[in-house]
């Protein structure tokens, strides 16, 4: 097979995924990661005892994840173990109730009859419906390139695209989630699942309430050793069929001529590829990568060639919302908390202020929902024997002028701390070690847009077809993967964006 050099930005694991398809489908493979190792946003933070994972801490859609090994000719089970987690997850509400959610229905069930006796049947309901919208969209709009027309045309999705209003985009997945819950601490549960794509409950279509199902209907899962654990086991399988991965390498700039790539800058020097692969976020990639701001004059010169196209682009990726951004607190704690679970959800008293302080005055909330995730309750060896390592996420909003992030940090630490003293925590003095992160530390780590966690936001209804394709409509040979595009974020999503990718470049080639 000849031309088939691709050259992979980023480490991410939409990355790797495409990386490892395409080396299994005889490409020569490049993948350049600018920071000392690989892995994107799913990372890991050792800090003395503790050990913390720092980007997604629940894994759904495992059988994604087991069609890529299958693919790549490895079994999944000789490298990862997944363990379901009973309960999923641990809330707290304002009024100080509290409860376990569960994907075993009759827990779940009993755990709702005890908070709200009247929203049994609703929640029986509302997972049917919610099942529906799975059963419906899953296909197309998860596992197909949904801006490929051709791919669209299959008799088998008319039944979809003849029956959207049956996928519920006209209403906000709040308006939809009230319809089903009397208990206002059921629908605050519920619009919660808007955030696992960095989204606005009070503006995201109720689409989106198929993630509930997944979690629910399909399970939630926690790989042992640690999330990270996926980042090793795909960096060896990749190295097993052949890619080339370079740490500590970063790619300048995408080279093109007469609007087709031909390779990438990194660290100063040229690589020839004929296909790139992007699974830097692809906002940043079209302001920066393509044309950066301090290119040399050959290197405009060769860019004029894109013309008014490059521009459209440009306007065009601006007009996309980025996602939620975070605060993240890494605490190695001293003394055990057994009140809390795995993954546990600190609800704030207003949940349509916090967003729309975050969303729409782009401003730190005032009263933060707080998420703590505790691997060492699963992995002991996480945490010294009489301690813990808690991670702890607060919903904040993405870079914006005037934000003060030095003093947020310090403001927040507060907030937290107070908050958790009310609810019996009082830790203050039990942190040994301590790090923290903010949106401007998520820009730089990790060149996301503005600093947004989830790529895209989804807060309007017509997100899912304004996400940015796999494939560039600007330069030929040119395709992403990751959050920023299609199908979305999350750990299976960013897994088949790569997948999506992937397939795309090979179909191309052929």
């Amino acid at each position: 097979m000849e031309n088939k050099r691709v050259a992979v930005i980023g480490g991410g694991l939409g990355a790797l995924s495409g990386a490892i398809r395409l080396a299994q489908l005889g490409f020569s493979v490049q993948l350049f990661e600018k920071n000392p190792k690989i892995g994107g946003k799913v990372n890991e933070v050792v800090l003395e005892d503790y050990r913390f994972d720092t980007g997604a801490s629940l894994l759904t859609m495992p059988f994604v994840i087991d069609e890529l090994f299958d693919f790549a000719g490895f079994k999944r089970s000789d490298y990862l173990d997944f363990v379901p987690i009973d309960p999923i997850c641990r809330y707290f509400f304002p009024d100080g109730s509290m409860m376990d959610a569960s994907a075993d229905k009759s827990k779940m069930e009993t755990a709702i009859a005890q908070l709200s006796p009247n929203d049994v049947k609703a929640y029986k309901r509302f997972l049917k419906y919610a099942e529906r919208i799975h059963n419906l969209t899953a296909e197309i709009f998860m596992f197909t390139p949904i801006h490929e027309f051709r791919k669209l045309m299959r008799p088998r999705y008319f039944r979809t695209l003849f029956r959207l209003h049956q996928i519920d985009p006209f209403r906000t997945v709040h308006q939809s989630v009230s319809r089903f819950f009397s208990d206002p601490r059921l629908v605050q549960l519920f619009d919660r699942y808007a955030t696992y794509n960095g989204s606005d409950p009070f503006q995201a279509p109720a689409t989106l309430n198929i993630i509930p199902y997944i979690e629910y209907g399909l399970g939630g899962y926690y790989i042992k050793g640690g999330i990270y654990r996926l980042v090793d086991a795909l960096e060896a399988v990749a190295r097993e069929r052949g890619v080339q991965i370079r740490t500590s390498a970063e790619v300048e700039r995408i080279c093109c001529v007469h609007k087709r790539v031909n390779g990438v800058q990194v660290n100063g020097e040229t690589v020839d590829a004929d296909y790139v692969l992007c699974g830097a976020d692809a906002v940043v990639a079209y302001h920066e990568l393509i044309l950066t701001k301090n290119a040399t004059p050959a290197s405009m010169l060769k860019a004029r060639v894109l013309g008014q196209g490059h521009q459209h682009q440009r306007e065009k990726v601006n007009q996309l919302e980025p996602s939620l951004s975070g605060m993240v607190f890494l605490w190695g704690l001293k003394g055990k908390h057994p009140k809390l679970a795995h993954h546990n959800i600190i609800f704030s008293s207003d949940y349509n202020t916090e967003f729309r302080q975050i969303f729409k005055h782009q401003q730190v909330p005032d009263e933060p929902t707080i998420y703590i995730a505790i691997t060492s309750k699963a992995d002991a060896a996480h945490a010294p024997v009489d301690g813990e390592n808690w991670f702890v996420l607060l919903n904040m909003p993405y870079l914006a002028p005037g934000q003060q992030w030095e003093k947020e940090k310090v403001r927040m630490r507060a907030v937290v701390l107070d908050r958790l003293k009310q609810l019996g925590f009082d830790i203050a003095d039990r942190i040994e070690v301590e790090q923290i992160y903010t949106p401007e530390d998520f820009a730089e780590l990790y060149a996301s847009n503005r600093g947004g966690i989830y790529g895209v936001s989804s807060n309007s209804k017509t997100t899912a077809f304004k996400r940015l394709p796999n494939r560039s409509r600007l330069l030929k040979g040119l395709y992403f993967a990751g959050g920023s595009v299609h199908p979305g974020g999350g750990i299976p999503l960013v897994m088949l964006s790569g997948k999506m990718a992937a397939t795309l470049i090979a179909e191309d080639h052929k």
